[in-house]
């Protein structure tokens, strides 16, 4: 298993890539979403965060298991995008 760690405003947020391939995003330590391996790529999570009274902002991961990018943004602003071990 592979984990990725981030921090957004007072959130923490990690991105972890199990031993059978899922992808899922954690906020805080809660799952709120996973997506299983298939053989469509990328792997897509995402979740809509409220941090400040209505303040929402969109955390999304792309997962290419092919090539091992990981892509992660926040309201479509990019704050991680990089080859990981595969």
């Amino acid at each position: 298993m592979q984990q990725f760690d981030f921090q957004h405003r007072h959130k923490s947020y990690y991105l972890r890539i199990t031993d059978e391939g899922t992808l899922e995003l954690y906020v805080d330590d809660c799952l709120r979403k996973d997506r299983p391996k298939t053989g469509r790529e990328p792997q897509y999570v995402w979740t809509n965060v409220e941090l400040e009274w209505e303040e929402h902002h969109y955390i999304e991961a792309r997962y290419w298991a092919s090539t091992g990018r990981l892509q992660v943004t926040i309201n479509g602003e990019p704050v991680f995008d990089e080859p990981v071990a595969a």
